[in-house]
């Protein structure tokens, strides 16, 4: 088996965001501890079980893990430490949101073992800001950027959003300059999508929000497409932009259809092929780890047609796309020999492009990326 990732979910976070339809919960403080008891056990239980596997990737995301105080992360940290064999070199990644770490509380962690930082910044507009309902101001973004830099932290990430309510094509540019004039060696852009249910959907039906046209979403797309390649930050997934060296290992094991192992509660896992996930609720969580329950309650394998669909679009979102060589060591057929029409068409189009040795999505391609994906699906 290729060596492992593992992903951590914290479900606690100060305050909900308006669009966020995560799993994750404000003003249950009281449940830190036993959540953090609860986790250590489920992940020696795993430790145990896999024989302590070699781990190169862990990744602490939520919620908001940086609400925890710092005693509970470094339990939770030496406990991976105790019941994995993390591989010197490994990257240890952990979400954080401005507003919610100290200076002191960044060195701590780093004293910890963490080694690389992903700061939800999502806009250096404060009323942006306040749209969303994030508990931060630009102010504390730029602090805590300069703060983890300053403790020593060399692999920095931050979060980025465009198609706001009430984000402006130039607006939006000069947040990309805010956000590359700080020197991170990582950036993610998303574009904001209405989750159903959420405040912000709500909103949007409701006629109430002011958002960008198509047109102006373009616009932004196509400034961040640009701009960041130009200020050193290459762009490797449809998202994602990173420095030399600095791309999230973690995260590509997601697009590279390698095993990786969740942790907590509404964390998914995928091993042997097949896809498992925990419960979503923390005190049900808790109550299965702490009663020798398993607290796995979705289990998936996916047919091969479904499985080839996923294998190929998870690729082709990044830059590198789809290797054809560990597409046939991987499902024992050729990809031609299967969507050689598919693939055709999709580059008639102008959107995928091949090589001897690849698959990729073109500079379109990566615009519209969700109908290529589509016509990969079974029928």
């Amino acid at each position: 088996m290729s060596k492992l990732g593992l992903y951590v979910h914290i479900p606690f976070c100060r305050q909900k965001c308006l669009y966020c339809d995560f799993s994750s919960y404000s003003g249950v403080e009281h449940l830190f501890t036993a959540y953090t008891t609860a986790l250590c056990q489920q992940i020696a239980d795993q430790g145990g079980k896999l024989y302590k596997p070699l781990v190169d990737t862990v990744y602490i995301g939520g919620g908001t893990p940086s609400v925890l105080p710092v005693p509970l992360l470094e339990q939770i940290v030496a406990s991976l430490e105790d019941n994995f064999t993390i591989e010197s070199g490994a990257e240890i990644s952990m979400e954080a949101n401005p507003g919610t770490v100290t200076r002191q509380q960044l060195a701590a962690l780093k004293a910890a073992g963490i080694n690389r930082l992903s700061f939800g910044v999502q806009s250096f507009n404060d009323d942006l800001l306040t749209g969303l309902g994030r508990i931060h101001q630009t102010a504390d973004s730029l602090a805590v950027v300069e703060y983890a830099q300053a403790v020593g932290f060399n692999n920095i990430s931050i979060d980025l959003m465009y198609g706001l309510p009430g984000q402006t094509v130039a607006g939006f540019f000069r947040e990309l300059e805010q956000a590359a004039a700080l020197q991170t060696t990582h950036i993610s852009v998303y574009g904001l999508k209405l989750e159903e249910g959420t405040p912000l959907a709500t909103a949007a039906e409701q006629g109430l929000l002011a958002l960008p046209d198509e047109a102006a979403e373009e616009a932004m797309y196509s400034a961040m497409s640009e701009f960041l390649p130009s200020q050193g930050l290459a762009r490797y997934e449809i998202s994602n932009f990173a420095r030399p060296g600095f791309e999230c290992r973690h995260n590509l094991k997601y697009w590279h259809y390698q095993p990786y192992l969740g942790l907590g509660a509404a964390a998914h896992s995928f091993l042997n092929r097949q896809r498992t996930g925990t419960v979503t609720g923390i005190k049900e969580y808790i109550s299965r780890v702490t009663t020798g329950m398993s607290p796995v309650v979705m289990e998936e394998t996916l047919a091969q047609d479904e499985s080839m669909a996923e294998y190929i679009f998870l690729a082709l979102r990044t830059t590198e796309g789809m290797r054809l060589n560990h597409f046939t060591r991987y499902f024992g057929v050729d990809f031609f020999d299967l969507f050689g029409n598919v693939f055709a068409r999709l580059q008639r189009q102008g959107l995928l492009e091949a090589d001897d040795e690849r698959i990729w999505l073109t500079d379109t391609g990566m615009k519209f990326g969700n109908i290529v994906f589509r016509s990969f699906l079974p029928d």
